[in-house]
């Protein structure tokens, strides 16, 4: 008979410890307050058994049972989907396909800066910093009119967008004036338990100064 010490959690993730595309799929577990065991990996020593979970051997990797999942936004929509409460998807299909764009754009414009933001070509650091400055600061004044970025729920397209905001000092981007309802709304963002959950030590330490 197994013991409940023994026993392993239905659900598991792997998750890099500084990485923001794991770290919106801990923001889901918080919000939805799942039970699953967050393994915390080192990208510099991945455990060989990540590889031969993901052919990809990238984090986020999500178990559940005998399904492997990867790709943070498919894991993020599943995990949605298997407990729907509470939402974090819109009801209604035309809605949902919007949401959805929301998170392909975000891949693309933003988390697809990271690697230039983060690497080491100086110019394509600088570049990149002022795409995502210019990008958030555009898209600012949606903030002015409702308090989250579908409208009044929060939802799966904050949980991606939270990680970007709070890595804003670690990569030196500096929003300007004209951005501050962006920077409350991620101060209301970083204000919910599940946020605050969510982070890693790694992460604590990436918000050098108080907004």
């Amino acid at each position: 008979m197994t013991t409940p010490a023994a026993r392993k959690p239905i659900m598991m993730l792997y998750s890099g410890m500084s990485d923001p595309y794991s770290h919106r799929t801990r923001i889901v577990l918080f919000e939805k307050d799942i039970e699953c065991q967050i393994v915390e990996i080192d990208l510099a020593k991945k455990p060989r058994e990540l590889g031969e979970l993901n052919p990809y051997n990238q984090v986020p990797t999500m178990v559940d049972r005998d399904l492997v999942l990867y790709e943070s936004n498919i894991i993020n929509e599943y995990l949605d989907e298997r407990l729907p409460h509470p939402p974090l998807m819109p009801v209604d299909p035309v809605s949902r396909a919007r949401a959805r764009l929301m998170l392909v754009r975000f891949d693309r414009d933003w988390y697809s800066l990271i690697h230039d933001i983060t690497g080491g070509d100086k110019k394509a650091a600088t570049k990149a910093r002022h795409a995502l400055r210019d990008g958030l600061t555009v898209i600012s004044p949606i903030f002015k009119e409702q308090p989250f970025s579908l409208g009044e729920e929060f939802s799966l397209v904050d949980c991606s967008l939270a990680p970007l905001l709070w890595r804003l000092d670690r990569w030196d981007v500096e929003l300007p004036r004209q951005a501050k309802p962006i920077l409350d709304y991620a101060e209301r963002i970083f204000a919910r338990k599940s946020f605050k959950l969510s982070l890693t030590e790694a992460e604590k330490a990436m918000r050098a100064r108080p907004r």
